[in-house]
């Protein structure tokens, strides 16, 4: 049997293989084909020209580019105060886009689409760390906790172990039953639970910050998706008798038949719904999916046999509910879908699962920068931040002061001082309930460091970053070396630009020309009313455009006729109004004014021909630049890897 060879493309053996060949040198410096291929990609244009021709066309330009790039560099460009300011502020205007680890977050984002797919039955015993009086006992939850597990382990119903022992204030109406739930409902640590938790066991005892967690899968389904809904609530008031009730039952279903009678639902809710919030926007409830609303509401609204029903008044604990079903929206279960995937990951990058992003993400930096602990006491360094603290003086002498090195990351050392002003803002429990442990603290604040080593060395962690602030870098060294060779000179030496005219005076000739105003109008329904205007009176142009001087700006000047728009192409008349031409790429127009016509080919003076003398004759500075550049830095190509690029 034939094999068939499979041909990626270079760039991509490139990058898949970690190749690095040098494509050309300039005097001791070298560019990576890659480096080279990755520009060519972002700035190519769509052209008939073969690919190898097109790739030597923008080499001729990259390796210019890098010449003065290099002597930008070489005559100390970028330490000017002015570059480093640029690049100083994209860097903080960029930075935080890139904190996230991409592989942590793309697993992140892989994690949630798998979880999206399936809608988890749960039940739940929770036991608080908290008593009912306010205070902490940690261990006497824990005790209890366990003594739950137990019963669990010997067989004891679910449901009637919660009813007994669960402090979810819920338990009482659900026996720990809180309904479905699916990706995103609860906190990531306990979603972990229960994704990891097979279908009819409970899982091993969870301690969170709150108390401890026993969770039971009852069951698996393909998931519901989300549903879109209006809805009428007639709420019970608090203490409501049976009478009071029966009475707000009776209201619900005189609405209904109101309703089935083809009066409008978002007019009713405005009028009688008491969830006031649906009830301003005509009963409209934000988009709900599983495990947002109670069970009851959530299984009544998704029963509902298609969109545009309405549903009988049903009872939930808040009082009687008229809903009618909008739309509903299944989950995404292509994994490559654009359109899912940016909303799964706007959704991880909200969610506290980033949390274990940044970890991830901390935990590498530490690891390939380099951790050392310096040799101190755990037990002095708490003392010292204790007294420190406190304001009151050690109560034993300490081997260890502020100026102690406690750590490094990378090339960067850590002192105690750092570490206790940390402490001072970070020691407390979010929740209020006291001090943290120090060793806590400090786990916290060596993420904490290597979160500032990573922003500060963020190039040597993040290529993409590397990239695009090299990018603004060497851009920036471009313009300010072509603004001092080229640019500045080419416009100021008058009479080397008047030597040049005189020089190429033949080639600065016009020609079929006219004196004419062109109107740039921001939109098609603005050129409609400047071309009605404009030809009514055309010498009152100046007046028209400044009355619409935020969406119309107008040149009169002389231009050849290839230059004055005209969608008509019926022929220039002097006095006409030319047809508006649109621009398909943003609805903008354009049209023009003809003052005089010039039919015959005639010569430009000095003034006239002005901005084009400036052009070749910055043509030609650069061209001696550049020769001299080559002589300074030598070109040399490395054909093979050129030709291999270029199949």
């Amino acid at each position: 049997m034939s094999k068939k060879l499979f041909v990626l493309p270079v760039a991509v053996l490139l990058t898949l293989s970690g190749w690095s060949q040098t494509l050309f040198t300039y005097g001791k410096h070298d560019v990576d084909a890659k480096d080279f291929l990755r520009a060519y990609e972002k700035n190519k244009t769509d052209t008939k020209e073969s690919k190898s021709r097109a790739i030597q066309e923008y080499l001729d330009l990259y390796m210019r580019s890098r010449l003065k790039i290099q002597e930008a560099y070489d005559r100390g460009y970028d330490t000017l105060s002015q570059i480093k300011s640029e690049v100083d502020n994209l860097r903080q205007q960029i930075i935080d886009n890139y904190l996230n680890d991409p592989q942590s977050f793309n697993k992140l984002v892989n994690e949630a689409f798998q979880r999206s797919q399936k809608d988890i039955h749960t039940a739940h015993i929770f036991i608080s760390s908290k008593k009912a009086d306010g205070t902490i006992d940690d261990l006497a939850a824990k005790e209890k906790a366990g003594e739950t597990l137990k019963l669990l382990q010997k067989g004891g119903d679910f449901s009637k172990i919660a009813a007994q022992y669960s402090d979810d204030p819920s338990v009482k109406n659900n026996n720990g039953d809180i309904g479905y739930i699916t990706v995103f409902v609860l906190p990531y640590e306990l979603e972990n639970i229960v994704y990891t938790t097979p279908a009819g066991k409970y899982s091993a005892i969870y301690h969170s910050k709150a108390g401890y967690h026993i969770f039971k899968n009852l069951g698996e389904r393909k998931a519901r998706g989300k549903m879109k809904a209006q809805q009428i609530l007639l709420a019970f008031p608090p203490d409501a008798d049976a009478a009071t009730k029966k009475t707000i039952a009776k209201r619900a279903d005189s609405i209904y038949q109101r309703l089935l009678k083809g009066d409008d639902l978002g007019k009713l809710a405005s009028q009688f719904s008491n969830d006031y919030v649906s009830a301003a926007s005509g009963g409209s409830i934000p988009d709900f999916g599983v495990g947002q609303f109670s069970p009851a509401f959530e299984n009544y609204v998704f029963s509902l046999p298609k969109d545009g029903a309405i549903g009988k008044p049903f009872l939930t604990e808040h009082g009687y509910h008229i809903v009618k079903r909008i739309k509903h929206v299944p989950v995404g279960i292509d994994s490559a879908d654009k359109n899912n995937r940016l909303l799964l990951r706007s959704q991880v990058e909200q969610n506290d699962r980033m949390v274990v992003s940044k970890n991830a993400l901390y935990a590498s930096v530490v690891r390939s920068a380099g951790f050392k602990k310096m040799p101190y006491q755990d037990t002095e360094l708490w003392a010292l931040t204790d007294s420190v603290i406190d304001f009151r003086s050690p109560s034993r002498p300490l081997k260890i002061t502020s100026e102690t090195e406690l750590f490094s990351i990378g090339d960067k050392i850590v002192q105690a001082t750092e570490w206790m002003n940390y402490a001072k803002t970070f020691r407390y429990k979010n929740d209020g309930s006291g001090v943290k442990p120090y060793s806590q603290v400090m786990d916290e604040f060596i993420n904490f460091e290597a979160q500032q080593y990573y922003r500060e060395h963020l190039e040597e962690f993040n290529e993409d970053f590397r990239n695009q602030m090299t990018e603004f870098k060497e851009g920036n060294l471009f313009f300010e070396i072509m603004q001092q060779e080229i640019w500045n000179k080419g416009q100021a030496d008058s009479a080397a630009l008047e030597a040049c005219y005189a020089k190429n005076k033949n080639k600065y000739g016009w020609k079929e020309s006219a004196d004419a105003v062109i109107f740039f109008c921001s939109d098609i329904n603005t050129s409609k009313l400047v071309y009605d205007q404009v030809k009514k009176k055309p010498g009152s142009w100046r007046s028209i455009v400044d009355a619409l001087s935020e969406k119309v700006v107008a040149d009169s000047s002389r231009y050849e006729w290839t230059q004055i728009p005209d969608s008509s192409k019926a022929g220039l008349k002097q006095g006409m109004i030319t047809s508006p031409v649109i621009n398909t790429n943003d609805n903008s127009a354009s049209f023009a004014y003809i003052v005089k016509l010039y039919p015959q080919p005639q010569p430009r003076n000095f003034k006239e021909a002005r901005g084009l003398v400036i052009n070749d004759y910055q043509n030609e500075l650069e061209e001696k630049w550049i020769a001299e550049l080559k002589k300074k830095y030598p070109l040399t190509v490395n054909k093979q890897v050129l030709d291999n690029i270029s199949k």
